[in-house]
Parts: structure tokens; C-alpha cells; sequence
């Protein structure tokens, strides 16, 4: 018999943030997020709750966690694009489908009580988070940005009765040839002409982000406007967003475009990879860890494609080319193997298509379901 138990005390808290860390153990390509990181879902200051109601579960038998889940109520979300919807994230279990009807059943309830009529996800509670449920790549290693999940999940979600909503692909980017980095920086040079644009310069992270944080955070506002899961910027979002580019951004791996007007139009976000610095301390920041990770941040092999965003009025002209040319640049850095682009949807072919100039291996595949309650 399982039993279900809404997650209130720290001792609970402690079994939801444990559990996966535990069911993974061992696992060379489950990556965990940071575990100081995952703790502020629970605290009351928690930079979401201004726009979103939570609920969190755990699944017990036997005294044993077997499952966890969480269901977030993103009103900005809703009120965007007039849904009323609950979003299911953090779902993790046993191969057991008692076990996870249990968990989304808890979910049910709290969309019923709350007057939703449909349940989506794995989402987060914005597209800053993890999201999408692993469908294909079992046998690679996530990316520190993404999560981890066995095979089996797909079927215990469906066995649910939830359907695919959207699908993300992700790929494996490796230096372009010669030739083709070459027509590249000839195409983006003719673009920065073209349309009389310039890259922002900045003496240092910091520099950087007091120059172009408000531009850019303007361009993300309106280019993901109509990206499925994002949600529109709250201060509190914004500042959590920059207190991590401080930590690990390299000017190296950024690419800011500005018009003759000095608005940010294009911008390119890359990130060493650290999945695997983290992976050893289960995602606690230990003295040898914070050691893996400055050397991961300093020396990557791996760089993790952020973000890219372009501006509606340079959508169809071709400037994502001088994103390309940089990132052609990153790598060839030394040392550096080869790119993840994180998700695209897979109907996105315009940044898909721009993958083609490079070396690319589209290796992983991930899903958003959605489920409507009568």
C-alpha cells in the first residue's frame, strides 16, 4: 500500500530533496542540481511564491520513500496565455504505477481545489528551471541545466493518462569545419555591416551586466514572449539570474549584440559546463567541490548553450549567423570538446537549421505532457 504524504516538516523536506540524489545513486549521468539551490523552494522568501502556489508529496511504502512530486499553480503563466492550468515537476519514483497514480493523483486534487482544468509538465517554475521529462539519451550525461530521469518514467506519465503536449531535441555541437567557420565570420561580418550593428564590449563581468542587464532582460521580456513555458520577468527573477551569471559567466562565451542606438538586438549566452564537479557531492558545495568547479569554470571541455534570443524586428534576417561565428570561435578554444545546445523545440527550426553549419549530433529528446481534467 503506498501512502502519500503532503511534504510540512524539515525532516520531510529533507526526504523530497534526497530522493533522487538516492534513486540515482551511482547513476554516471544522473547530475544533480545544487543542493543549497533546490533547499529555497521551501523557504517563505522563495522568489517564485509571489506568482505561484505550491504543493509537494512524497510516496511512502513501507516506511520507505518510494516517490516524490511537486505541483506549482503559475498564475503569470495562466494569465499570459489564458489557461488555467497546474504545472507537475520534480516527479521522481520507483518503477511502480501504483506509485506514481498515487503521486499525480495528489496533483489532481490540487488542481480541482483550486478550479484548474488541465495539469502539464515536467515544468518548472519558469523555463530558467529544469524542465521536460527525458525521453531519449538515457545513456548520456545531462547537462547541469537539465535533469536526469530513467527510462521508465515515460510510461508510468502516460500510464497516468497524460499525452505529449511539445517536444524538446537537444544536440551535441563539435567545431565546424574550416571552411565553414571561415564563410561564417565572412557572413556575420557583412551582417554586423548590413544592419550597422556592434558587439558590446566590457572590462569584466561585472561591467558587462551593469552596461547590458537591463537590455537584455528587455529582449528576453519580448523574444520568448510566445515560447511555451516562459513566464514574464519579475524583479526577483531578474536578480536571481544575475547573481548566478556573476558566479560562472566568462566574457569569452557571451556574445551581445547592440544597434547603432545601443539596444540589445542579439544575444548569445554560453556556460562551462559543470555537470560533472558537481556530480561527486551530490550537489553540496564541499571544499573539493567548489576546487572541480573553479577548474570546470576556468579550463571547460564541455560548453552548455545558455540561451539565445533575438530581437522580433531581426527575426528573419540572418543575424543568428554572428552568434554561430562566436560560438565556431568558442570551439576552438583549447581544450574545449564540444557545445550542448540544452533544448530547442523541436519545431524550431530556425535555430535548428543553424546547428546544420556545425558538426552536430542530436542526442537527447525531451517532453512536456498534458493532461485535461474533466
Amino acid at each position: 500500500m503506498t501512502e502519500i504524504i503532503e511534504v510540512k516538516t524539515a525532516k520531510q523536506q529533507k526526504q523530497f530533496l534526497e530522493f533522487p540524489l538516492d534513486l540515482y545513486r551511482g547513476n554516471p549521468n544522473f547530475v544533480p542540481p545544487l543542493y543549497g539551490d533546490e533547499k529555497k523552494i521551501f523557504r517563505k522568501d522563495f522568489v517564485y511564491l509571489d506568482t505561484c502556489e505550491t504543493g509537494y508529496w512524497l510516496a511512502v511504502r513501507d516506511g520507505k520513500v518510494v516517490g516524490r512530486i511537486s505541483a506549482i499553480l503559475q498564475r503569470a503563466s495562466n494569465e499570459k496565455h489564458n489557461e488555467k492550468r497546474v504545472r507537475f515537476d520534480r516527479f521522481d519514483a520507483i518503477d511502480d504505477q501504483e506509485v506514481a497514480s498515487a503521486l499525480f493523483g495528489a496533483v489532481e486534487r490540487f488542481a480541482r481545489e483550486r478550479g484548474m482544468n488541465a495539469i502539464c509538465g515536467p515544468l518548472g517554475f519558469s523555463d530558467l528551471e529544469r524542465e521536460g521529462l527525458l525521453v531519449e539519451g538515457f545513456d548520456r550525461l545531462s547537462t547541469f541545466e537539465e535533469q536526469y530521469n530513467a527510462a521508465y518514467y515515460g510510461a508510468l506519465i502516460e500510464g497516468c493518462g497524460f499525452q505529449k503536449e511539445v517536444d524538446w531535441v537537444e544536440s551535441m555541437l563539435y567545431a565546424p569545419e574550416k571552411e565553414t567557420a571561415e564563410k561564417l565570420h565572412r557572413l556575420s561580418d557583412q551582417l554586423l555591416k548590413k544592419f550597422d550593428l556592434r558587439i558590446g564590449e566590457a572590462k569584466n563581468t561585472n561591467d558587462f551586466l551593469n552596461r547590458y542587464q537591463n537590455g537584455f532582460f528587455d529582449l528576453l521580456d519580448v523574444a520568448y514572449e510566445d515560447i511555451y513555458g516562459t513566464v514574464p520577468f519579475t524583479p526577483g527573477m531578474k536578480q536571481m539570474m544575475i547573481d548566478n551569471f556573476r558566479l560562472i559567466i566568462d566574457l569569452k562565451h557571451v556574445v551581445c549584440l547592440l544597434d547603432r542606438n545601443d539596444k540589445v538586438v542579439c544575444l548569445g549566452l554560453c556556460f562551462p559546463s559543470i555537470a560533472k564537479a558537481v556530480q561527486p557531492s551530490r550537489g553540496h558545495l564541499t571544499p573539493a567541490a567548489l576546487v572541480r568547479l573553479l577548474k570546470a569554470i576556468r579550463h571547460p571541455k564541455v560548453i552548455d548553450l545558455g540561451l539565445i534570443a533575438v530581437a522580433p524586428e531581426y527575426q528573419n534576417t540572418g543575424i543568428i549567423a554572428i552568434i554561430a561565428a562566436a560560438l565556431a570561435d568558442m570551439l576552438l578554444e583549447d581544450g574545449v570538446e564540444y557545445a550542448e545546445t540544452n533544448l530547442n523545440l523541436e519545431d524550431n527550426l530556425q535555430i535548428r537549421n543553424v546547428w546544420k553549419r556545425f558538426n552536430a549530433v542530436q542526442h537527447k529528446r525531451r517532453r512536456s505532457y498534458l493532461k485535461e481534467l474533466d
